[in-house]
């Protein structure tokens, strides 16, 4: 099957990469990396969530690249990034760190947002040396740490084990999604966005979604089924916002303030009406916001580094 074809003109057409490079993950896992904006600038790192890619970034990347680098790479399977013998958390922590060590500069810090399962790959990684010498701050997008197939409402039934069981089954299921038709786009607004997304909105979220692989899909749902990271969350000691949108049928409300409520240094809960779970989509200005103040409240104004890392990319570019 073909895959559908990217938005090409608009604020969710994504931007060409100042540069572009390849990530090798400890399992030897290769993942594509996009650079935006200027050397020097602070650093924003981006993580997508399941089925999505680089592309779903393209408002942030857009709105912050004029004086920010912001660094986004797809998750294995994902987008540009092959796919891979092992899907789990541990991989999830080990494609973050392999990215933040490719891109940014021994001690370099940066900005760290992810979404849903980005989310996720954050919270696997909060433990880990690397993610700590790097990470400044976190955003977490519409996402959960734990019991995601129990709390999900994408099915309208009563809480309890027939809906966890349908639901697990709806979003393990084998099928191809097949070609992005009106039917299709309302069968994913309906899952993932709130009743008032624009459709280009729609349009942009279900061309992505739908060039996703169905195996890729299927592997990574069945390590979401059972995600279990609160020890994670503990972990997470550096400034972190969350942002959720309340119509958020996958990971709904309850998760974000869970987090919230757990997070060592939690700095702001924010709760957008109308929103569904595609909130850099959905909510771009209110997401881009949020990175902004991060940056400006936790990075320097002017990060000067020069990065060893990027040249050592730059190198390897030319020898792969």
């Amino acid at each position: 099957m073909s895959r559908p074809p990217r938005v090409t003109a608009g604020r969710y057409a994504p931007p060409a990469a100042a540069r572009e490079l390849v990530a090798v993950s400890a399992d030897g896992s290769r993942l594509h990396v996009e650079v935006h904006g200027p050397e020097g600038a602070p650093a924003v790192v981006l993580s997508h969530g399941w089925t999505c890619s680089t592309a779903f970034w393209a408002a942030q990347i857009r709105e912050l690249a004029g004086d920010h680098r912001v660094i986004a790479y797809d998750q294995r399977g994902h987008g540009r990034s092959p796919a891979a013998a092992a899907y789990s958390t541990t991989a999830l922590a080990d494609d973050l760190v392999a990215v933040l060590e490719a891109t940014l500069a021994p001690g370099e810090r940066a900005v760290v947002a992810g979404h849903s399962m980005g989310g996720m790959t954050v919270m696997a990684a909060a433990g880990r040396p690397r993610f700590a010498e790097h990470a400044a701050a976190v955003l977490l997008c519409s996402t959960g740490s734990s019991r995601l197939v129990a709390e999900a409402t994408v099915l309208p039934l009563r809480p309890g084990r027939a809906r966890t069981r349908m639901t697990r089954g709806l979003l393990g299921s084998p099928a191809p999604l097949g070609p992005v038709t009106p039917a299709t786009r309302a069968v994913l607004k309906y899952a993932t966005m709130g009743p008032g997304s624009a459709p280009e909105r729609v349009d942009a979220c279900a061309r992505i979604v739908h060039a996703c692989p169905a195996g890729v899909r299927r592997s990574w749902s069945h390590v979401l089924a059972g995600l279990d990271l609160d020890e994670g969350v503990a972990r997470l000691a550096v400034p972190t916002a969350v942002i959720v949108g309340r119509d958020d049928r996958l990971t709904p409300v309850v998760h974000a303030r869970g987090l919230a409520a757990a997070l060592p240094h939690c700095v702001g809960l924010t709760e957008l009406t109308g929103i569904g779970h595609m909130t850099p989509i959905e909510a771009p200005e209110a997401v881009s916001s949020a990175l902004r103040e991060l940056t400006s409240r936790y990075l320097a104004a002017h990060t000067t580094h020069t990065t060893n890392a990027a040249a050592t990319a730059t190198e390897k570019e030319k020898t792969t």
